[in-house]
C-alpha cells in the first residue's frame, strides 16, 4: 500500500492499516499527537479503528509545549 505520510510518499506491505498500526510501524511514541487522514481529524480513542487506505494523505503532528 502506498500513502502520503507527512508530505512524504511511503510504501507498506500491508493492504490496509489502522492509525494504531501505523504508529507502531513508524515507531511514533510521542504521547501528544494530532493525526489527520485526508484532512479529517482522528480522535485518539479511534486510533485502533481508523483505517488508512491506498492513496490516503496522513499527517502525524507532535504537539510540543514551551514558552
Amino acid at each position: 500500500m502506498k500513502i502520503r505520510l507527512n508530505n512524504t510518499d511511503e510504501a507498506f506491505d500491508e493492504e490496509d492499516l489502522t492509525i494504531a498500526e501505523l504508529l507502531l510501524l513508524k515507531k511514533f511514541t510521542f504521547k501528544m499527537l494530532i493525526i489527520k487522514i485526508n484532512g479529517n481529524l482522528v480522535k485518539q480513542e479511534n486510533y485502533a479503528s481508523a483505517a488508512i487506505h491506498e492513496g490516503d494523505d496522513v499527517m502525524v503532528l507532535h504537539l510540543i509545549s514551551g514558552g
